[in-house]
């Protein structure tokens, strides 16, 4: 065969081996919404990464959130980094969450701040998929094990640092017990840090290594170009784009818009037309996450004040009425998402 007219390679395929899609939802059912927090230290996100430079009194103020969600009957999914789990005033604001079963434990793998502490610091080696395969089972064998140690139960769903998937992470997933990844960030490309690709992957669930089910974060673009976002948006990158801002033009003018479902950096128009677009185009689970740091002023760029702060949650309740009144959809969450598409249960820990 010539190789020009070889068949493309998925390049996915080495982070979703045997991707698959889960049984489909029948096809009057309602659009279904997980809402996830990086439930993480607050660090200088503008600085060296290090092993010790980080907080978690914010924490406090994680019932405002949870009882927002509460007043909309959404059990959120807090996946839980090492460090927070290691603080016990930290543990003991999110215990009853998890004890009296109003929101669900997921586990969110910092590198730099789990131990075993084996890899040199570095942006590479803060996406945990870049480690070696044993460093990055056994750091997350360590969190999944002070997670259980903190909160009483396994969790079984997994959010990577900084949405670090690698080629070994399926596998690992599996053998320590998890059933859900919600790491796949599309259609974001970290490849210039040393991240994942996840540019042309769609915001649809799948199933991959031992039968792990990928609900990725939801993501995408708005705007009358946006069928051709995957390869208009890298084009920014060429000096020639950079030196006319155009992306920045292509924003301004309306024309396309790279969005996550995020109150971070978006707001609630943004969201709401990233909504409709991906719901015409099929997409039926959506997933709106955020950092914990930003439930306090002063330590993400995104909520610098109390005002801030105020109006991240206001984006967050507007669309969740939006959600629910505009486009008649249900809450989900991590467990209820098993449950549905019955994956099949993978290996247990070692």
């Amino acid at each position: 065969m010539n190789p020009a007219s070889a068949p493309t390679a998925d390049p996915l395929a080495p982070l979703f081996p045997g991707r698959a899609p889960p049984p489909p939802d029948p096809a009057e059912a309602p659009p279904r919404l997980l809402v996830v927090v990086d439930t993480e230290e607050a660090f200088d996100w503008s600085a060296p990464f290090d092993r010790t430079s980080h907080t978690v009194d914010h924490l406090q103020e994680a019932p405002r959130f949870q009882e927002l969600c509460e007043s909309f009957g959404l059990l959120p999914c807090w996946a839980v980094t090492y460090p927070v789990a290691h603080d016990e005033a930290a543990a003991e604001i999110l215990r009853p969450f998890f004890r009296d079963q109003r929101a669900e434990l997921g586990a969110h793998l910092h590198p730099w701040v789990t131990p075993p502490f084996d890899e040199t610091l570095s942006s590479f080696h803060s996406y945990p998929g870049n480690l070696p395969r044993e460093l990055e089972k056994a750091k997350l064998r360590r969190l999944t094990q002070r997670l259980a140690a903190a909160f009483g139960r396994q969790p079984i769903a997994y959010r990577a640092g900084r949405y670090g998937l690698g080629p070994h992470t399926g596998a690992i997933l599996g053998e320590l017990g998890y059933r859900v990844d919600l790491s796949a960030g599309p259609p974001f490309d970290m490849t210039a840090d040393g991240g994942p690709d996840y540019t042309r992957l769609p915001c649809l669930p799948f199933r991959f290594g031992q039968g792990v089910l990928e609900i990725p974060s939801t993501g995408g673009w708005t705007g009358p170009l946006r069928p051709w976002g995957a390869d208009l948006y890298p084009m920014g990158d060429q000096p020639w784009a950079k030196a006319l801002h155009w992306r920045g033009a292509m924003s301004r003018f309306g024309l396309l818009n790279r969005i996550r479902l995020s109150p971070e950096g978006f707001t609630f128009p943004d969201m709401r037309r990233l909504a409709l677009a991906l719901r015409r185009d099929g997409v039926r689970i959506f997933v709106l996450s955020f950092h914990s740091p930003s439930l306090q002023p002063g330590h993400t760029p995104y909520v610098r004040t109390p005002e801030d702060r105020d109006q991240l949650l206001m984006r967050c309740r507007d669309f969740f009425a939006f959600f629910r009144d505009h486009l008649g959809g249900v809450w989900s969450s991590p467990g209820e998402m098993v449950r549905r598409t019955s994956t099949p249960s993978p290996g247990s820990a070692p």
